[in-house]
């Protein structure tokens, strides 16, 4: 398994890319078997370079696009559903040997076909994409130790973002899009980032190395997964103290429930989901999943998560009716090999 799971230059060329489709059924809200109701759940299949497009009412990936590098490891959806950005990591984890990826797909998701690719301009393991509320693109670009930022409008690189570390792996930002934090991986570490201003403001130490990131609803936590022991940092955004939860194994991606609730935690190590009380802070349930689990998704309206598993070729559906005590897996969707980072595509 990859140590990290799944990385800018000034460079700014925007190079129309060849369509390339794996498999073309037309996603119009007439289809048959399409989900225009509930949108789409995008997938990256990171051991066979593609991304996974699925369909959560049939349970099914129903199509999958070539990606133009080697390989991307997240993704994420533009806020009307439209379009799919990949970054292309590489093919090594975090800290280790390996190719460097210098771009970011650009996909439509009605035609299924890479429609640009955004050139970085030199090696970053472009990583994490992520939009705040300007409507803004940002990235994690490892190898420069920022974060990018592109104009989806022109897919242009307008700005960068100095973390003050190495290996920003993975970024969130609060609904507000005043804060961002990075996990940055082998300094064990959480930046804090003016998104405005466009600084850091702080470092967080958290252990000897830490993965993932997310911040609550209300933006008064963040939380990230120490690698290194079988518990979960809780970052309390106010004064920047960390408080832990003990969890039943390594931690690895989470995700709060949009009411601020339950944070779900993909405990990677011993294939399972770990659900944590936001009240009390502890582990109130956990739940069995297919091999190597790593990002988890909670879908817009609350009442499903998604957690990709890496070894497995699934993702495990998790229905989130009532409290916690009643949640379970209630299918298994088979999409690509190495499937890790997940995006909700909202209906167009």
């Amino acid at each position: 398994m990859l140590r990290a799971g799944s990385g800018i230059g000034l460079g700014m060329g925007l190079i129309m890319g060849l369509a390339l489709v794996g498999l073309v059924i037309p996603l119009t809200a007439g289809s048959p078997g399409a989900s225009s109701s509930r949108g789409l759940l995008l997938v990256a299949n990171k051991g066979e370079h593609t991304l996974g497009i699925v369909d959560p009412v049939a349970g099914k990936q129903i199509a999958v696009v070539p990606e133009s590098g080697v390989t991307g490891h997240e993704v994420i959806a533009s806020p009307d559903g439209r379009t799919a950005y990949v970054p292309i990591y590489g093919d090594s984890g975090v800290g280790q040997p390996g190719t460097d990826g210098a771009a970011l797909d650009v996909i439509d998701l009605a035609s299924q076909k890479r429609v640009a690719t955004v050139d970085f301009g030199k090696p970053e393991r472009p990583h994490c994409p992520k939009f705040g509320p300007d409507g803004m693109l940002y990235v994690t670009t490892e190898l420069s130790n920022d974060i990018t930022v592109i104009d989806p409008k022109t897919n242009q690189i307008v700005a960068r973002i100095p973390t003050g570390q190495p290996e920003s792996h993975m970024l969130a930002i609060t609904h507000d899009g005043r804060r961002g934090y990075t996990a940055n991986v082998g300094p064990g570490t959480v930046s804090v980032l003016d998104m405005k201003a466009r600084q850091p403001i702080a470092v967080i130490p958290i252990s000897g190395q830490t993965q993932r990131i997310a911040v609550s609803p209300d933006g008064s936590m963040a939380f990230t997964s120490d690698q290194t022991k079988p518990q979960l940092a809780v970052i309390h955004t106010g004064d920047a103290k960390v408080s832990w939860v003990p969890m039943p194994g390594i931690g690895y991606g989470t995700a709060p429930t949009p009411d601020g609730r339950w944070l779900v935690v993909a405990l990677i190590r011993i294939n399972q989901v770990g659900v944590v009380d936001l009240r009390s802070m502890q582990v109130v349930r956990t739940l069995d999943v297919p091999k190597a689990p790593q990002e988890v998704l909670v879908q817009p309206d609350s009442k499903v998560a998604y957690v990709s598993c890496d070894a497995s070729h699934k993702v495990a559906v998790i229905s989130l009716a009532g409290p916690p005590a009643g949640w379970k897996v209630e299918k298994l969707i088979d999409v690509g090999r190495g499937a890790d980072g997940l995006a909700w595509a909202a209906a167009q």
